[in-house]
């Protein structure tokens, strides 16, 4: 990230002393008021605001605590993009678990995302009976009803259905509102949202049979808005409102729907294929938006962005464990947020606060 401005940082010191001091002087008297009408005396004010401290710290440094399993021998779980990254590491996971996995593999890289990997042969090469590896572009709806068939053909009980579907498919971007042309929002839109969408929908019949869960790959940006990145932004917004929508009606049918909203996990682009990307941006940009920002200006926003895609985790247990939970617990949570903390309390400020104060924080 580039550094903050001295104001900036100011504004966001003051904010945590301002938090700091509203809990020092205001907790006592919220827990004062609470003693008085619960008639226990003055004196165990103090207690209760150690008490309360150390179940905080409890809450905090307590693992998460099992809220029964489901026994993953015997269910089927269908993955998209397990080409690289994240969804070849979740599909090798998931089948050491016990899971039958079906793996979608892409035919050949999107556009988008041009740092492929060779999952599909990884995979193959475990040589396992579940592990079921197969082509699957997420935006063609030929290749996505054949990959509905191939999972009916090799079900071991078709009328079980299918217990769980985890949509991965993702590609990003970046990008300035006036430098990202339409054919990126649209090509991300159609990975990140409409892929999302064209596989529940077709999917959705075996799940319910199996009153199994279905967990949507998003992000923080999801959650919030940023500078150079409302392509994926506008996708995963709308992955989080599908989601929503999709639990609610799910409900009634035992369905569970959770969204995993990960961090700046791993290096999403290449060196090369950012300058790639910026050099087109650039190059297709009108005349009077290049002018009016000048290259400088542009190439900071550029550097800003190879900053923050290449210094993400290289860990993936977190986001791991968290989809494992989603699958297995009997009661998943509806969201789960596998991110550095300093992200997460942006997300929580961002998503919490007046939209005037939490611009001040951060833009």
């Amino acid at each position: 990230m580039a550094p903050l401005s001295a104001f900036r940082v100011c504004l966001l010191v003051s904010f945590s002393a301002i938090v700091t001091v509203s809990l020092g002087f205001g907790l006592p008297a919220l827990l004062k008021a609470a003693t008085g009408l619960l008639g226990v005396p003055e004196t165990s004010v103090s207690e209760c605001v150690v008490l309360s401290y150390l179940l905080f710290v409890v809450y905090i440094a307590t693992p998460r605590l099992p809220r029964g399993l489901v026994e993953a021998k015997g269910k089927a779980v269908f993955i998209t993009t397990c080409d690289s990254g994240f969804g070849l590491a979740l599909a090798k996971h998931l089948h050491k678990l016990g899971f039958t996995v079906f793996a979608g593999c892409l035919p050949k890289i999107v556009s988008l995302q041009d740092e492929g990997g060779e999952g599909a042969k990884v995979l193959e090469e475990l040589q396992s009976e579940r592990m079921k590896v197969f082509h699957l572009d997420v935006c063609n709806d030929q290749q996505v009803n054949r990959a509905v068939q191939f999972v009916r053909e090799n079900l071991d009980n078709s009328e079980r259905g299918l217990w769980a579907l985890v949509n991965n498919a993702d590609v990003s971007s970046f990008g300035g509102v006036e430098f990202a042309s339409m054919d990126v929002y649209k090509e991300v839109s159609e990975v990140n949202l409409w892929g999302t969408i064209r596989v529940t929908k077709a999917l959705l019949p075996l799940i319910r049979r199996a009153k199994g869960r279905v967990v949507n790959v998003s992000s923080y940006y999801g959650r919030m808005g940023n500078i150079a990145q409302s392509p994926v932004c506008v996708s995963k917004y709308g992955v989080e409102a599908f989601s929503d929508c999709l639990r609610y009606e799910m409900k009634s049918w035992g369905v569970k729907v959770s969204v995993v909203e990960l961090g700046n996990f791993g290096a999403i682009h290449s060196r090369d294929s950012i300058v790639r990307m910026a050099d087109k941006m650039w190059a297709e940009a009108p005349s009077d938006v290049k002018e009016d920002y000048g290259k400088p200006r542009f190439e900071q926003i550029v550097a800003l962005m190879r900053s923050q895609r290449n210094s993400g985790q290289n860990d993936l247990t977190p986001a791991l464990n968290d989809v494992t939970d989603a699958l297995m617990s009997k009661h998943p949570y509806t969201r789960y947020n596998p991110m550095d903390p300093h992200w997460w309390i942006r997300v929580q400020l961002m998503t919490h606060l007046p939209g005037a104060l939490s611009d001040l924080l951060y833009f």
